[in-house]
């Protein structure tokens, strides 16, 4: 069998097929690139489980990668999908946040590669139009501080991440997570506007894509609507809406 991965041709021999997750190189935590990409493509074509965004949504966000990678990309949420996207970066630097740590448990059962941390939200679905009163009324929330690491005043704010989140500048963000589909769900109003303040906070050049996923729910809407921003929609396919935001945008007590 031959496969195709970027300018070589590798001979592989069917009867021993590249094995899920075992391809550190020489010991070591640094994973081999070419190895992850071909452990996706195994993964894609002998499963019948498909990731849970359609093709024109996944395009949005493998046309940027295609120009950005190796780049810092965090993803909220870890799932069917995460081999996809870890492979689209593969001499990148991909994190996941996810809320429950069985699932993540779960998911790098087969995939032990994939870099991924638990995040514990302190909000629920049920709380999103009192919490869109609460930003107004915090100095913590404000635009003008907008800042994440031990921010407990602001109740929107991510303020127990793993040092690594805060420490990086990421130029991709997907949010594809936290659950936000039933009341006591943790909603996804933490994680646009975190993603929202590490745009705005970006020290280096360039802008942040921001892809949020899940745009036909009213609460994803309208916290888009409120922190990333219209002015910085850039395209929207199917349940997908890409922000590009640039950094020091913090004009004014209001985000956008």
């Amino acid at each position: 069998m031959f496969l195709k991965t970027s300018n070589n041709w590798i001979i592989c021999n069917n009867n021993k097929a590249p094995s899920m997750g075992k391809f550190l190189d020489n010991g070591k935590n640094s994973i081999n690139p070419q190895q992850l990409q071909l452990d996706a493509i195994l993964h894609y074509a002998t499963s019948r489980v498909i990731p849970q965004q359609n093709i024109n949504e996944i395009r949005v966000s493998f046309d940027v990668l295609k120009s950005r990678t190796p780049c810092n990309f965090l993803v909220f949420g870890l799932g069917h999908d995460s081999q996809m996207w870890a492979s689209f970066n593969s001499r990148g630097n991909t994190l996941f946040l996810e809320e429950d740590p069985k699932w993540v448990e779960t998911i790098l059962k087969d995939a032990p590669f994939l870099h991924a941390n638990t995040v514990k939200y302190r909000t629920m679905l049920s709380e999103a139009e009192k919490l869109v009163e609460h930003y107004h009324k915090e100095p913590d929330c404000s635009a003008k501080k907008s800042f994440l690491r031990g921010n407990h005043g602001c109740e929107l704010a991510l303020d127990m991440l793993p040092d690594e989140v805060y420490d990086k500048e990421w130029d991709l963000i997907m949010i594809d997570a936290p659950r936000g589909y039933f009341a006591e769900a943790p909603g996804r109003m933490s994680a646009i506007y975190s993603a929202a303040v590490m745009a705005r906070n970006r020290k280096g050049k360039g802008v942040t894509h921001v892809f949020l996923h899940d745009v036909d729910r009213k609460v994803e809407k309208i916290y888009a609507q409120l922190f990333l921003c219209r002015k910085y929609l850039l395209k929207g396919v199917g349940r997908l809406w890409h922000f590009e935001i640039p950094p020091n945008s913090n004009v004014g007590d209001n985000f956008c």
